[in-house]
């Protein structure tokens, strides 16, 4: 199957996948990419030796754990690998980091994003993807992520079922009304568990960053877990405008993005 084709099957799952509203905008998709590309995806998935931790790369405050390893899907980092492994990712790259596939994640989301830009047309846009792998005792307390986060995509790599309880969690705060605009993680105790996306193999869960889409992972403490990701996450590079007030007018056609 062709790159191409690839692209344009997760475009179908991403495009007609049904909406969920609460507690905040998200979607969650089956059968993500195709069945042999997931079994190559798999297959390709890097080594620990070309993982680091978000800490060693100045990119998280000193106390984020360092059982979360990444690797950025960028061509010095994907330089690294063995050739089929470098031309698996490039090949994914090629489409995933391509502007189509962007502007469409916007698009999907974007009646909800127009309460935040006043047009997406003024703003400028970039795009990173990760391969990501979480160890036994990974766990994230409740946050919004941080400012400049538009959308984030987690795409589930697991073998099989069998570490289903152990996604992503939705969390609602005990504190009516209680909002974060970013860059904080919060006590477990001071939120309740709206519902876990289930970590299952080929899955996607995406969201829209808001001021109270509180996620988090529950502390992970069954031996020997291996949590395998793709992150592909969309920011602002530029906010031209001051966010918009409920009911502001939908977005046009383009979107700029700048990689």
């Amino acid at each position: 199957m062709s790159s191409s084709d690839v692209d344009l099957h997760v475009q179908y799952r991403i495009a007609n996948a049904p909406m969920l509203e609460f507690p905040y905008p998200h979607i969650y998709v089956r059968d993500i990419f195709p069945q042999d590309f997931y079994a190559r995806l798999r297959a390709n998935l890097p080594s620990e030796a070309h993982l680091r931790t978000l800490r060693s790369m100045g990119r998280v405050a000193d106390d984020y754990p360092d059982t979360r390893l990444v690797m950025p899907l960028r061509h010095e980092h994907t330089a690294k690998l063995e050739p089929a492994q470098r031309a698996f990712w490039e090949e994914l790259m090629g489409w995933m980091r391509g502007p189509r596939f962007g502007e469409l994640m916007i698009a999907k989301f974007a009646l909800y994003l127009q309460h935040r830009f006043n047009d997406l047309r003024a703003q400028r846009f970039g795009d990173e993807a990760l391969v990501v792998r979480d160890r036994t005792t990974y766990s994230l307390p409740p946050h919004t992520d941080a400012q400049d986060k538009v959308l984030s995509f987690l795409f589930y790599l697991p073998p099989d079922a069998s570490m289903a309880p152990l996604g992503t969690s939705l969390y609602a705060p005990k504190e009516p009304g209680f909002t974060c605009q970013g860059g904080m993680r919060h006590p477990f105790e001071h939120f309740r568990r709206v519902h876990t996306m289930e970590y299952l193999p080929n899955t996607l869960f995406a969201f829209m960053k808001t001021n109270d889409s509180f996620h988090g992972v529950e502390p992970i403490t069954q031996p020997d877990v291996q949590r395998d990701l793709l992150l592909y996450d969309i920011k602002v590079i530029k906010q031209q405008q001051e966010p918009a007030q409920p009911g502001a007018a939908a977005a046009g056609s383009r979107i700029k993005f700048s990689f």
